[in-house]
């Protein structure tokens, strides 16, 4: 199942919508309209509030308040087939139930996110930016799979413009793969770990280097250079997909074009559920949080000597899941 936020390219008022993605109809479904659309068939003086009690607007809000998410919203899939059997696809005022994606913008799939976390779990990734610093990876790396938290209300979603902040003249890309978690838990076990986890996507951990490298210096950060920008999507995979197993999926980075990166998300020293295990210690795991993988083995142009431009156009690819295709903004005047 993929899972979608969209926007109507012809609604005036740019209102976001939780989608399902149908790739063999090439449409979107509107889950919560399905709902309303039955519940209008039916007779109910209204539908819409009967649907937002059965189908919430809200990828957060469900994640965070129904027992089973990914059952509601294979119920929601069910009754658009029967919907669709039955030919009501559309309300009396004319609202459908799906639209086709081109007519549709994605956005970030995420509308809100309780916290993000981002590891450091690639070992080719590592051990490259540690040679450029002339020093061996440090063994704590090798016990603990460490992570920072970033902000998490500058996340943006495919096709949209990659901000370039004013303070900063060296800027990357992090080609990375997301987990999405879909239930809470603490001190989760790590053959345990795979019931917490809801889904994927692709992320873009956007860096100001130049800022990071003074941030590290004093063994605090990143923040100022990371904080700015995260992109996810273009859609978020359930884990059913990959039958609940973690996937090894093919990610590459293409910039103007011409690939930059390839790697393979399996290609990771910490598991996902070691990851659970280790920030559950102790400490609540929320649905609707967001960990990222840390970039994969050549996945940034730290590690390739090679740098972003304003103007660029930039595709990150996973297997599986879909492209993130953004283009580099103007540098913002000070």
């Amino acid at each position: 199942m993929k899972i979608c936020r969209y926007i109507l390219k012809n609604d005036p008022f740019k209102q976001p919508r939780m989608g399902l993605v149908l790739d063999d109809e090439g449409v979107v479904i509107d889950p919560q309209t399905v709902w309303a659309c039955d519940y209008e068939r039916e007779g109910f003086a209204r539908p819409w509030e009967r649907a937002a009690r059965q189908m919430p607007n809200s990828l957060h809000y469900l994640l965070n308040h129904f027992d089973d998410p990914h059952d509601a919203l294979e119920e929601s899939y069910g009754l658009y087939l029967f919907l669709q059997k039955v030919g009501d696809l559309t309300l009396r005022n004319g609202v459908s139930v799906f639209h086709k994606l081109s007519d549709i913008t994605l956005i970030n799939p995420m509308d809100k996110i309780s916290t993000y976390r981002d590891f450091y779990a690639h070992e080719k990734h590592v051990a490259a930016g540690f040679k450029k610093r002339n020093e061996p990876i440090p063994q704590a790396w090798y016990e603990i799979p460490a992570y920072y938290k970033g902000a998490t209300e500058g996340f943006i979603g495919d096709g949209e413009e990659i901000l370039w902040p004013s303070y900063t003249d060296v800027l990357d890309y992090e080609l990375e793969l997301a987990m999405i978690v879909g239930r809470d838990g603490k001190n989760i076990k790590e053959d345990e770990a795979s019931s917490h986890i809801f889904g994927y996507a692709v992320l873009n951990d956007i860096s100001a280097r130049d800022i990071q490298k003074k941030e590290m210096a004093v063994r605090l950060g990143p923040a100022k250079g990371k904080d700015f920008c995260t992109i996810l999507g273009p859609v978020i995979v359930t884990a059913d997909e990959f039958e609940y197993q973690e996937p090894n999926l093919l990610m590459t980075a293409k910039v103007n074009g011409k690939e930059w990166s390839r790697g393979q998300s399996g290609d990771i020293h910490y598991t996902w559920a070691q990851m659970l295990t280790h920030v559950s210690k102790d400490e609540w795991v929320m649905p609707g949080d967001v960990f990222g993988s840390g970039t994969v083995g050549t996945g940034c142009g730290l590690e390739l000597d090679k740098w972003i431009q304003p103007g660029d156009k930039l595709e990150l690819t996973v297997e599986g899941i879909g492209t993130l295709t953004n283009t580099v903004g103007q540098k913002v005047k000070g």
